[in-house]
């Protein structure tokens, strides 16, 4: 039996064709009326994700 991949968590990420592992930025979903404008547009898009998550990212793909 094999292990399943964890859908809700490919979900938040993205894997680029050189197999980065991207993340966006936290606190983008809720509350953003009252932040400035310099610190919502940090909030869009997408950043690179730290070596320590990507390899737990690589080990929850993997399964």
């Amino acid at each position: 039996m094999t292990n399943k991949t964890n859908k809700s968590f490919l979900k938040r990420i993205k894997i680029t064709g050189t197999g980065k592992i991207m993340k966006r930025p936290p606190g983008q979903n809720h509350f953003n009326a009252k932040d400035s404008g310099s610190k919502g547009q940090r909030k869009h898009g997408s950043v690179l994700a730290p070596g320590e998550l990507s390899r737990k990212v690589k080990m929850l793909i993997m399964q």
